[in-house]
């Protein structure tokens, strides 16, 4: 009986005190953001220049032109999938 009782006080007694850090990190994190918003600091993802994606835009669509695939697109310009895809997308909506 003693050893259960001994675990369960030693799972239950750092539960509060973490709560507490959690709840003071919280705090400094909201307050840190409402302080770099007062600042005029911009937050979350910004939408900016896409510098290498752009750059290979039109060896992209050239390859898609000739019928290769995504992935070798991919694997041959060292770029993901995904990049491939959006940059086709770009353009199917450009040319729209």
């Amino acid at each position: 009986m003693w050893p259960e009782i001994t675990g369960n006080l030693v799972r239950t007694l750092p539960k509060p005190a973490a709560e507490f850090e959690r709840d003071l990190i919280s705090e400094r994190v909201k307050s840190g953001l409402a302080a770099a918003k007062a600042r005029g600091k911009r937050l979350g993802r910004q939408t900016g220049q896409r510098l290498k994606s752009d750059r290979l835009a039109p060896k992209v669509m050239e390859s898609i032109a000739e019928g290769r695939s995504y992935r070798w697109i991919a694997r041959d310009l060292g770029i993901s999938k995904n990049t491939v895809t959006d940059i086709a997308k770009r353009d199917r909506a450009r040319g729209e």
